[in-house]
């Protein structure tokens, strides 16, 4: 055996263990950012999807009866001024 395959094997090993731990460290990092977004955005006061668009949605009906009221209204108007 050559003196400096052993440098090199120990050189490669050490350099596997460090790929290793930088994961480790990244897979955490990543974990402890995620559950402070998490903690945050529970924090808020956001709606979620599903009430946005049933808000919307009640909005958006009522936009149409009060197109239609005013409608109805103006040919009553139209009616009693004639």
């Amino acid at each position: 055996m050559q003196p400096g395959n052993k440098f090199f094997d120990d050189m490669g090993k050490l350099m596997t263990n460090a790929m290793g731990v930088a994961q480790g460290a990244k897979t955490e990092a990543e974990t402890a950012m995620k559950s402070f977004i998490d903690r945050w955005m529970a924090d808020r006061d956001f709606v979620t999807r599903e009430e946005f668009d049933a808000v919307r949605a009640m909005a958006q009906k009522a936009r149409e009866e009060n197109i239609a009221l005013d409608a109805r209204l103006k040919a009553l108007e139209a009616k009693f001024t004639a």
